[in-house]
């Protein structure tokens, strides 16, 4: 399914009540993403848990708290970045989602990646690493490590809930995430020297 959209609600508007998949049957509400249209910074999940599904807005729970610490220790808040998942719709008993579900998903992923057109794309867990990167490699060896794929600049992590569970990963999460704001600067300077560049060639 090729898409495009002039702008986000277009997109939103394209989606509509759907039904796509068998998780539109199952679904409270459908949860499509939240955050500035032209954010520098976005935020990938899995898909929609309970809180998310009662509320329409990704990472509200026991999850969105930890995230929003992880925000605050590098000064920024989550009204500054754009978040969304994998999954539009909240899998039945917050199973893993399935490999048709992601295939369904995906293209709407892409487009908001496509119009947002962020510096870096944050990825939160295996399923938004693994789709995003093409890969099969475990979030355990890639996360903090800086990569390139569609031409977006790629830094995968923990999900947030996984370091509820397992305070282990905590650390590994607040190191990621102190990167981000170097990152972002740095692609912003990859971006203005590449225009310059194009701008000589065409001059």
């Amino acid at each position: 399914m090729g898409l495009k959209c002039a702008d986000l609600d277009e997109l939103r508007g394209l989606i509509g009540d759907c039904h796509r998949c068998a998780l539109g049957d199952t679904r409270t509400t459908l949860v499509f993403g939240v955050g500035p249209s032209n954010a520098d910074i976005v935020l990938v999940g899995e898909a929609p848990g309970r809180n998310e599904d009662l509320n329409g807005e990704p990472f509200v729970g026991a999850a969105g708290k930890l995230l929003d610490e992880l925000l605050s220790s590098i000064g920024m808040a989550r009204n500054g970045l754009y978040i969304a998942n994998v999954l539009k719709c909240r899998p039945p008993g917050n199973r893993n989602p399935q490999a048709h579900e992601i295939e369904t998903c995906t293209p709407f992923l892409r487009e908001q990646l496509r119009l947002i057109d962020p510096a870096l794309v944050v990825t939160l867990g295996n399923f938004s690493t693994r789709l995003l990167l093409a890969t099969n490699e475990p979030i355990t060896r890639l996360h903090g490590k800086v990569c390139h794929a569609g031409g977006m600049s790629i830094l995968p992590s923990y999900h947030p809930a996984a370091a509820i569970y397992d305070r282990s990963k905590r650390n590994d999460l607040f190191s990621d995430f102190a990167r981000i704001p170097d990152l972002v600067v740095s692609s912003a300077d990859e971006t203005v020297s590449a225009e310059r560049m194009n701008g000589a060639e065409h001059g």
